[in-house]
């Protein structure tokens, strides 16, 4: 298991969400690629009470998943 998928599990047990789950979530508030780091982090902390480590690793993955969803 990589540090990564760690975090990401860790993640889950915390929020009871997937992490594909937040990409979904992230299309749905209106953000995509062009969003800024900033944003996204600060609506993972708030609306889920994730840490700001968390909140980084997963607005990295979500990130990616916006980057592999566009079409």
């Amino acid at each position: 298991m990589a540090l990564g998928d760690n975090l990401l599990a860790k993640i889950e047990e915390k929020t009871g969400k997937k992490p594909t789950e937040f990409i979904v979530l992230a299309q749905k508030k209106g953000y995509d690629t062009n969003t800024k780091p900033g944003e996204l982090i600060a609506w993972l902390k708030t609306d889920f009470g994730l840490g700001h480590g968390y909140a980084m690793a997963l607005e990295h993955f979500v990130k990616n998943g916006l980057e592999t969803s566009k079409v």
